[in-house]
């Protein structure tokens, strides 16, 4: 691909550069995430009242992200006030690579242990939000050949207003990649949902697996949403998932210093404003395998899970999802979101309803550059020519 036009080549957006739009429409600008430190109460509420909720942007979660992960100091935070009030809330990151292209773009700010991008942003602003971001980009692209949204929820009320926006504005966006994971979506009951989702021979052989597993010893599920005992829970699991593949593989949370200490202080974080669900499965008080759920009314995140591979011909894993079903019992959450792999091996067979994830790619700048844009994302897509599904 062409490199970027002399004339379209820009020097990076710093933090007090500010996108300005109507005063009834609001101002963004792009801020060090070390000031929203100052903010937590004013975050707290927008949380509260995001048209989309996501976890992993709330102040307990994304805070403990970036004081603890590498490359977190390049991390700016786009943050959107209408009204005098914090309306919209989106860390980025300046990128010189896309995936493996050496392309700069900017792009919402994901890690590993992070699994939705979506904005938070209040109910009724989300117009507002998008227009104020784009014309950000549109002012401030640096180097960047366009705007990368990645693990974008689909279909929602945010998601709308933003293809309204793109429309309205004749904005090129392209849907580059597309999942649809696991999700727990359901007026049915627990046991009528465990009915309708397994067939008679798999129930019967749950049964016939927690009936052996009781023979071994006391078998008892804990369900815990306060943050008693939140430490020793999280010494347990930690302890738990790292006794097995992962940490074998050097893939679990304790492997890293910093993802251990994201683990712990998020799920502290969680439990002390009561997002926090803990479910663990126990045999003579020793745990066989735990959850972790990050709730956010109306939705929920399955965040992390762990069992004890030695037990593994009794299931644990499986027979402590039959146990998280109740939450489909909950007045408070509608749909829970696995945060699994697309087709994933055991999730996939509980959890019938598919929630889509995507990642845009969207055009700024000027004509030149939104012309060389047109050009690399003709080149990726066609690189996929079945579409954009994982």
């Amino acid at each position: 691909m062409a490199s970027l036009p002399k004339e379209e080549r820009t020097r990076p957006v710093s933090a007090t550069e500010t996108a300005y739009l109507h005063p009834d429409a609001g101002t963004l600008n792009c801020i060090d995430w070390r000031d929203l430190e100052r903010e937590i109460a004013a975050w707290e509420g927008l949380a509260r009242e995001a048209s989309e909720p996501n976890p992993f942007f709330e102040s307990w979660y994304l805070l403990p992200a970036l004081r603890h992960l590498p490359g977190s100091d390049q991390v700016g935070i786009l943050r959107f006030e209408r009204g005098g009030r914090l309306t919209g809330l989106l860390p980025v990151l300046r990128e010189k690579r896309y995936y493996r292209w050496p392309v700069p773009q900017i792009s919402s700010w994901l890690h590993a242990n992070c699994f939705c991008g979506a904005p938070l942003v209040a109910r009724g602003s989300e117009r507002e939000f998008w227009r104020a971001m784009l014309e950000w980009a549109d002012r401030s692209p640096g180097a960047a050949l366009f705007m990368h949204l990645r693990a974008m929820p689909l279909g929602t009320p945010l998601h709308r207003a933003l293809e309204d926006e793109l429309t309205q504005q004749n904005r090129q966006v392209e849907l580059v990649h597309l999942e649809h994971r696991a999700m727990l979506a359901s007026n049915l009951a627990p046991q009528a949902y465990l009915d309708a989702s397994l067939s008679t021979k798999k129930r019967k052989e749950l049964r016939r697996q927690a009936k052996r597993l009781a023979d071994e010893g006391e078998l008892a599920v804990i369900r815990q949403g306060d943050a008693e005992g939140i430490a020793a829970w999280c010494d347990a699991f930690l302890s738990l998932e790292t006794s097995g593949w992962k940490g074998k593989a050097g893939s679990a949370l304790a492997c890293d210093p910093a993802t251990q200490a994201l683990f712990r202080e998020s799920l502290e974080g969680a439990a002390s404003c009561a997002r926090l669900e803990r479910l663990t499965l126990t045999l003579d008080g020793r745990p066989l395998a735990m959850l972790a759920t990050f709730l956010a009314p109306p939705g929920a995140f399955s965040y992390k899970t762990a069992f004890d591979e030695a037990y593994a011909r009794f299931s644990p894993g499986v027979l402590l999802q039959r146990e998280n079903l109740e939450m489909l019992a909950r007045q408070d959450i509608d749909w829970t979101d696995s945060c699994a792999a697309a087709d994933h091996p055991m999730i996939d067979h509980f959890w019938r309803e598919r929630r889509p994830v995507g990642r845009l790619s969207i055009a700024i700048g000027g004509r030149l550059r939104r012309a060389a844009f047109r050009q690399f994302v003709r080149a990726e897509t066609a690189r996929n020519p079945s579409g954009t599904s994982s």
